[in-house]
């Protein structure tokens, strides 16, 4: 998703562009559609080309609301667009396809794995992780630091869920296939139903082997929770266990890559880097601008239960409605001047992990990873410069980019 920096969205005519077409996303300018539409259609209905359709929230205080509001809007029938028309299989088994009071059951144990407590055995794998991905830049060498951070948030995943680190880059490219199906770079010939099918079927299966062939989990291992999951006093069955394997494989990917990598040709492209890096102060800050900045979760979807309204806006029971939370995350009317990127800002309530009962379980994780990182990049480089073209993910659910070709320059005083 190109982060650009719209004030003029009159030219634009609302209905000539498809939210779901993934190469709005990656090659046209989303963020000047989505400012077009909270000013004059904040709630507007989409028909796609195989006579579906969805309703397009883009306001701040709506979004919040259809994420929210269980009771008006159910997740049990699928998340993501790349699912419209067809109910998901893990509906209330896997944790972000389940409403109340289901839904508690599922992930109270699990958010166990995800506390703080649980967390800090980690924490030297991550920085070992950090400082191994940078070492070439260290050493003067160009590296592709989207690139570098797919692998990174791989290294997450498989530290907070017990992953052997010889299986990371298979990780890797999966979960990028799964995201982003419709890219070029991860698609299969056959298409990206056949690539996305694809990549269900193998990470399943690599969990289904993981487990069957560990003997002992611990009980506080993420895994471990999971396997020990009761729903409804009755053990969760082998298929729910895959299912949720793979939804927090997903969720710790979908954050960790792609803040790092927006922030920082951000700030490349408009100045900045120098001046946060003195201030450290303002890293907590910072790193919460950059979360709302990228917005890498360009998208939950909802399905009304019951006929409804917003802002007038008659919605029917059984229609789809997607929330855009990048295009929440810039709205005026809650963040001033939002198409800047301001380390300093105060007021910052993004809504980047989500809201209401699905926020997401990884946050603490995704933002000690971050500061582990903006820590070391800005104790170790002055700067950066660009050495390639820039390539945005082609994605209608993450916003990111999958190419990033940068050169560091090191700090003198910087340890070798």
């Amino acid at each position: 998703m190109k982060l650009t920096y719209p004030k003029d969205s009159s030219h634009i005519k609302i209905d000539d562009y498809n939210l779901a077409d993934p190469k709005l996303h990656s090659d046209g300018d989303v963020h000047l559609v989505w400012h077009a539409m909270r000013e004059r259609a904040p709630i507007h209905w989409t028909e796609t080309d195989n006579g579906l359709g969805f309703w397009s929230v883009t306001k701040y205080s709506d979004v919040k609301n259809v994420l929210s509001n269980h009771n008006e809007f159910t997740s049990e029938r699928g998340t993501l667009l790349t699912l419209l028309g067809t109910d998901d299989p893990a509906s209330g088994k896997q944790v972000t396809v389940t409403d109340p009071p289901r839904h508690a059951q599922l992930r109270r144990p699990m958010q166990k794995g995800f506390a703080h407590n649980s967390l800090a055995k980690h924490i030297d794998v991550i920085k070992n992780e950090v400082r191994q991905l940078l070492k070439p830049a260290l050493e003067g060498e160009v590296i592709d630091f989207a690139q570098a951070m797919f692998a990174l948030s791989t290294a997450v995943a498989g530290a907070i869920l017990g992953l052997p680190a010889s299986d990371w880059p298979l990780i890797t490219q999966l979960t990028a296939m799964s995201i982003a199906p419709d890219d070029p770079k991860y698609q299969l010939p056959e298409g990206p139903q056949a690539t996305l099918q694809h990549a269900h079927r193998e990470i399943f299966s690599y969990f289904g082997d993981l487990i069957m062939e560990k003997e002992n989990w611990e009980d506080d291992e993420v895994l471990g929770i999971l396997l020990h999951q009761t729903v409804d006093d009755e053990p969760l069955d082998f298929g729910g266990i895959l299912a949720n394997c793979y939804a927090l494989l997903l969720g710790s990917t979908v954050t960790t890559p792609h803040v790092p990598s927006a922030t920082l040709y951000t700030l490349m492209e408009c100045g900045g880097y120098q001046e946060w890096s003195k201030h450290p102060e303002f890293l907590k800050s910072g790193i919460e601008e950059g979360l709302r900045w990228s917005s890498p979760a360009s998208h939950i979807m909802r399905y009304a239960l019951k006929d409804t309204e917003i802002r007038g806006q008659k919605i029917k029971k059984g229609e789809a409605v997607v929330s855009w939370i990048s295009s929440a995350n810039r709205d005026e009317e809650v963040f001033e001047d939002p198409y800047t990127f301001n380390f300093r800002r105060k007021k910052n309530p993004h809504i980047s992990f989500g809201s209401g009962i699905h926020y997401c379980m990884g946050h603490l994780a995704a933002r000690q990873t971050l500061e582990i990182l903006f820590t070391e990049l800005f104790e170790t480089f002055e700067g950066f410069e660009l050495c390639g073209d820039v390539e945005h993910l082609s994605s209608n659910f993450i916003g990111g980019l999958k190419h990033f070709p940068i050169r560091g320059k090191v700090k003198h005083t910087v340890r070798v």
